[in-house]
């Protein structure tokens, strides 16, 4: 099973667009999304093209900065809205996500979980506590950074960081 883990979209149409061809070419049917998406119309157009299982963080960015109203995604089926930290179990894998560092530092140092993925830096990073990776798979936006996002594949417990520039 493959999962892409994308974050900080913020309204970069073009490179979430580019990040959804690969996932369908790589045949993801799981992604989560940690947070920043800033207009619900990147997604809903995203979920459109791949019909896949989506988990979201609703970043307070997302709620303060851009107003998105809390049931933008309330009627369309394959999509889930986690507040502060989501968890899934995945491949055999106990997987959270959550959209800032602090979060993720604890999530992980609490030894519950297989993965741990984060956003807020749009750096990406790879770290261990223990048993737990810790992951930041970059931002979809090319802000500060370049454009990334990682797909893990549970079966093999490999993760690439793919970057958007070299697709």
């Amino acid at each position: 099973m493959k999962i892409a883990i994308i974050s900080d979209t913020h309204d970069n149409l073009a490179n979430t667009q580019k990040a959804a061809k690969l996932i369908k070419e790589e045949n993801i049917k799981k992604i989560i999304h940690c947070g920043d998406i800033f207009k619900p119309e990147t997604i809903k157009e995203i979920h459109k093209f791949l019909k896949v299982e989506i988990h979201i963080i609703f970043s307070p960015a997302d709620a303060d900065f851009s107003k998105i109203p809390k049931d933008s995604f309330k009627n369309i089926k394959g999509i889930k809205i986690w507040k502060e930290f989501g968890e899934v179990f995945w491949g055999g894998k106990k997987i959270a996500f959550c959209h800032f560092p602090e979060i993720a530092e604890k999530l992980a140092d609490s030894q519950k979980y297989d993965l741990v993925f984060y956003g807020h830096t749009h750096k990406p990073w790879e770290s261990k506590t223990d048993k737990t990776r810790i992951v930041n798979p970059g931002n979809i936006a090319g802000l500060f950074y370049k454009p990334t996002f990682a797909v893990y594949d549970a079966e093999n417990d490999n993760l690439k960081l793919k970057i958007l520039e070299k697709l």
